[in-house]
């Protein structure tokens, strides 16, 4: 079947929150797999409207992800706890500044998890390839957020080298 535009990126953005999809021609397959019609140019078009990115996941295959869930939507904790738990790997801290370490070409989804979190006492992020570099209010502290980070992503519990 034919969709309009709107349904036909729903429907994308549902197989990419569930399926791990490596190309586009495998999600015009799941696509029609699902009843849908699209060719590869018109998925391409979507991917890009969508915003989406090719992000390394464990194993160095790449997969298309959504880094972004809406600007109007706060990140529920689960979901901030799987994002840092699954990406940050490394926690450091320096005055009112944290840094976060990420696999290469996973920092934006970090970030963008935690822009989106509005996790207490957080000014801001900057995202690069594999470092968050995360601003923390004055008050709070580098400090005091890096160890309350790496509690969420699971970190507090390994021994540091």
């Amino acid at each position: 079947m034919k969709l309009g535009k709107q349904q036909r990126q729903h429907r994308i953005t549902r197989l990419l929150e569930t399926t791990a999809v490596t190309s586009q021609a495998q999600l015009v397959e799941l696509l029609a797999a699902d009843g849908v019609e699209a060719t590869q140019g018109t998925v391409s078009r979507d991917l890009e409207e969508l915003g989406t990115v090719k992000v390394r996941v464990p194993g160095g295959e790449t997969v298309y992800a959504l880094p972004e869930l809406p600007s109007q939507q706060i990140a529920p904790e689960d979901h901030l706890r799987r994002v840092l738990g699954e990406w940050v790997v490394e926690v450091a801290h320096s005055g009112n500044l944290v840094v976060l370490r990420t696999p290469p070409g996973s920092a934006h989804v970090v970030g963008s998890a935690l822009d989106r979190s509005g996790f207490e006492g957080i000014l801001g992020t900057v995202a690069g390839d594999d470092t968050v570099l995360v601003v923390a209010d004055e008050d709070l502290g580098g400090r005091t957020l890096g160890t309350r980070l790496a509690e969420v992503a699971g970190l507090d519990r390994e021994d540091s080298a």
